[in-house]
């Protein structure tokens, strides 16, 4: 596996060669800096640790500082580890969107956006009671019967109801990446990216 972290900056479009247009989400990938290698002798298992964004030091712990310090760098402000990181990296070293290439599929992991509190229409696609017809009315958007009166006289665990939505971790697969900025550390892919303008994503492969 290799990855780097990233932060969300927002959506474009770019046209190819043939004028067929692409829908894209900017990532700002990187640099990011290895802070840790763990190996199977000392930790039991194989993963890199790396870190992005700068942090100021009146903000970051003693244990913060001294183990960043480790690596040569400044406090981070997100730190992430992968497991059985393919690339044979050191501690100390800078990772940049170098790591991919154009035209490459990756998976993005990040966190959606929080939608508050919402009802079984939004949540979970109901269509509603019925028409609002023989009587019935205001029944558009209700969730119906949740259990039984007799049997079971209780409400089963799992029932599709109204509740909180959103801000779930999740990973979006089969993703390509359609154009790099170096100079920018910018990762254009195509499709939809999880989360919200300025969160924290992470492109693995």
């Amino acid at each position: 596996m290799k990855g780097i972290i990233g932060k969300k900056i927002g959506m474009t479009s770019i046209f190819g060669t043939d004028g067929k247009q692409t829908a894209c989400t900017i990532i700002e990938a990187g640099p990011c800096t290895v802070t840790q290698v763990k190996t199977a002798d000392t930790d039991g298992y194989t993963s890199t640790q790396i870190a992005y964004g700068d942090k100021k030091e009146k903000n970051s712990t003693k244990a913060e500082i001294n183990h960043f310090a480790k690596a040569n760098t400044t406090a981070k402000r997100v730190v992430k580890e992968f497991r059985d990181y393919s690339l044979n990296k050191s501690l100390g070293d800078t990772i940049t969107v170098d790591i991919f290439t154009e035209g490459e599929s990756v998976e993005v992991v990040g966190t959606t956006k929080g939608k508050g509190f919402q009802g079984v229409v939004k949540r979970h696609g109901f269509h509603g009671v019925g028409e609002a017809s023989h009587g019935q009315h205001d029944r558009q958007r209700a969730p119906g019967s949740v259990g039984g009166s007799s049997y079971p006289s209780r409400v089963f665990k799992g029932m599709r109801m109204a509740g909180r939505m959103g801000q779930d971790r999740v990973k979006v697969k089969g993703l390509k990446i359609v154009k790099i900025f170096p100079e920018k550390n910018y990762l254009l892919i195509s499709g939809s990216v999880p989360g919200h303008n300025g969160s924290i994503v992470l492109i693995q492969k």
